[in-house]
């Protein structure tokens, strides 16, 4: 599997607090709560960490975790070493002080970004933290005493503990390479999949292990000789459960998404049944219709709290209550108190939202299922702010350079499926079910999501799965035969589709993560179609307002793909008569873009859709007078030179500036090139 860390979609931030019940206020609060208005809140709580009360350090860590929900309370903490403060906690002889630093230290970790994450493994973090998950996966595993004197709640209490440490595990491994090699070299690994091994009785803590192992796996070879039959045996048994709620589902398609990393372990005789096995727990995640699910939870929900609320009300009548409960304020309470914050939940949402917990774990499902295909389909991409692909002409043999090839018989190779990835792509009906995938989220379901505060988020997360089905579509379209695709017939009614995707809607689309995604699927699309010489249904007029619009974005990937598209539908029209005036218009757009965007990417993509454009043909000769191609070209190629010596070392990566460099070559070749024509005028 090839993949950029641009392609290594990050997930959102969570709250763990939902999960754990916050302790009760101890008895000292009150006068604490004087200390603290004349002094620095994280001074106050930091200080009761040392508290010989385990009730006050549990209520310090609650406290601390709930203010690290806010991103502005952070840095006041880290200037008084919270994570040095913490880490001892997670040691504590109480158990419930254990897990209310663990939950400081996730939503730490969640809130605070790179930076913090690195901070936290600079301060030591993974000492203690290794320790108090090998000491839970201990205990789980029967060989160990729990280290506390609640011996009847001590295994939900290890169980819960061990998932907020799985989490903050998960966090600092995503973002710090030290704490990766520490994973490693501490062999965390038995101790994460024996906390896996409990996903038939506490999803919540096997669905964190599956991101956790997700994100250890990727690029990580040195992990790889870990993952022995045993290892590989506790996979197994997770893909071939059978329980559909949409949380398994969810753990299913991560595990498939570990296997996809740990490939290289897999002898070769059993490739094609991984293969099949990764590729239909992604198929079965996206063969649930996400809208008519939400749709369904939602209602399950109301008339949940409908009951509820009923229940309480005779409650309070039968208990000679005479206050007087209205509906619709019972079915208001209980949300209350459990929005959090306005970051996106999944596995984190109180008991009390389980219909929405599961609506939120399809999506996710869903859109890590389709991260997976495209990992499983294409080379490694370029970053989504460089340089994604090259022109058409160059293509094929940078992509030989520069792409992540797998080669000796593993699962993918640069620009073609193996036999066992396209036989497993179509015996699961996975293009099928990609292209169902683009399509705009169901408007009930959008609806739904939008009148309730609490489903809001999913209406991201839906539109987060369109995206990702453009971004596969892409993928597949880039190595897929044609006659897998459904032929010519299929590919024309495939560029209706995405037209229709772009221009139906009242206004243009602005969202740039869509923008991206439709331009790198449109792209690939036309490319398609030219090299099978397939009629192109997009029209001129449609053309140069998708331009107009794209060339504006912020976004540098949606630059290029437009670009690059202009080049593949001018070098088209080249061949066709009386299009002069259309590749006209282009090619004033292309010289525009050359000469004044701020990007020496999206530059050199122009540069090389116009060579493609004016290479040959009459049509193309014409229009290249009428827009002085020539002297455009000649006067900008020394501007091309010096931005160069300015601007690529300190901004572009070695292979930009090689591609960079081979663009500058080519172009002084077309200003021969078109010397050459003129000349015979």
């Amino acid at each position: 599997m090839g993949k950029s860390k641009a392609r290594r979609f990050r997930r959102p931030s969570f709250s763990p607090a939902g999960q754990m019940q916050p302790p009760p206020p101890p008895p000292e609060k009150e006068a604490d709560g004087e200390a603290e208005q004349g002094g620095s809140p994280a001074a106050e709580l930091l200080e009761k960490l040392q508290h010989p009360s385990a009730d006050m350090r549990e209520y310090a860590c609650a406290s601390i975790s709930k203010l690290m929900q806010q991103k502005q309370a952070i840095p006041a903490f880290l200037q008084r070493d919270v994570v040095r403060c913490l880490g001892p906690m997670l040691l504590d002889q109480s158990l419930a002080v254990r897990e209310t630093a663990a939950g400081a230290l996730r939503n730490l970790s969640a809130c605070g970004g790179f930076d913090v994450c690195d901070d936290m493994v600079t301060k030591d973090v993974m000492t203690p933290l290794v320790a108090l998950l090998k000491e839970c996966s201990a205990s789980l595993d029967g060989s160990e005493a729990s280290p506390t004197q609640n011996k009847d709640t001590s295994k939900n209490c290890v169980e819960d503990i061990a998932n907020e440490a799985v989490n903050v595990l998960w966090n600092v491994c995503e973002c710090n390479s030290k704490a990766v090699a520490i994973f490693n070299k501490e062999e965390c690994l038995d101790a994460v999949l024996k906390c896996l091994k409990k996903f038939p009785t506490n999803i919540d803590l096997a669905v964190s292990v599956a991101y956790c192992l997700q994100a250890v796996t990727e690029d990580n070879p040195e992990l790889l000789s870990s993952f022995n039959a045993s290892a590989h045996q506790v996979l197994e048994s997770v893909m071939l459960s059978s329980d559909s709620s949409m949380e398994h589902v969810l753990l299913r398609t991560l595990v498939a998404g570990t296997l996809c990393n740990i490939k290289d372990t897999i002898p070769s005789g059993s490739q094609a049944g991984t293969v099949n096995a990764i590729l239909k727990a992604c198929s079965e995640s996206l063969a649930i219709d996400a809208g008519e699910t939400i749709i369904q939870m939602n209602e399950a929900e109301v008339q949940r709290l409908k009951l509820s609320a009923e229940a309480e009300t005779e409650e309070n009548i039968g208990d000679g209550d005479n206050s007087v409960l209205n509906e619709d304020d019972g079915m208001e309470e209980m949300p209350k108190e459990n929005v959090k914050i306005k970051n996106d939940l999944s596995d984190l949402l109180p008991p009390n939202k389980w219909e929405l917990k599961q609506a939120t774990a399809l999506l996710l499902a869903q859109q890590t299922a389709l991260e997976i295909i495209v990992n499983m389909s294409c080379s490694e991409d370029p970053s989504d702010d460089e340089w994604e692909e090259l022109s058409s002409s160059d293509e094929s043999d940078v992509f030989m350079e520069n792409s992540y090839s797998e080669g000796n018989g593993k699962l993918t190779s640069p620009l073609c499926l193996s036999a066992e990835v396209h036989t497993a792509l179509l015996n699961n009906l996975i293009p099928k079910k990609i292209l169902e995938k683009t399509a705009y989220p169901n408007s009930v379901a959008v609806d739904v999501c939008a009148s309730n505060l609490s489903w809001k988020p999913l209406i991201r997360k839906l539109n987060m799965v369109q995206c990702r089905a453009l971004t596969c579509l892409h993928s597949i379209l880039l190595v897929a035969d044609v006659d897998c695709l459904g032929g010519t017939s299929a590919l024309q009614s495939l560029a209706q589709h995405l037209s229709e995707l772009i221009f139906s809607q009242p206004e243009f689309p602005k969202n740039t993560e869509f923008l991206e995604a439709i331009t790198s699927a449109l792209r690939a699309l036309l490319q398609t179609m030219a090299s099978k010489d397939v009629t192109q249904c997009i029209t001129p007029e449609q053309l140069m307002t998708l331009c107009e619009a794209g060339i504006h974005n912020s976004n540098v990937a949606v630059r290029v793909n437009v670009a690059s598209i202009l080049g593949i539908a001018g070098s088209v029209l080249a061949k066709v008569e009386y299009t002069a005036e259309t590749i006209k218009m282009i090619g004033k757009f292309l010289l525009e873009v050359v000469t004044k965007d701020s990007s020496l990417v999206v530059v050199g993509e122009a540069l090389d859709a116009l060579f493609d454009v004016f290479a040959d043909g009459k049509e193309a000769e014409k229009a290249a007078v009428q827009i002085k191609l020539l002297s455009t070209l000649k006067a900008f190629q020394p501007v091309f030179k010096m931005r160069m010596r300015k601007e690529g070392k300190g901004q572009y990566r070695p292979d930009q500036l090689c591609v960079l460099d081979n663009v500058k070559m080519n172009l002084r070749r077309f200003i021969t090139y078109q010397e050459s024509l003129e000349r015979k005028k």
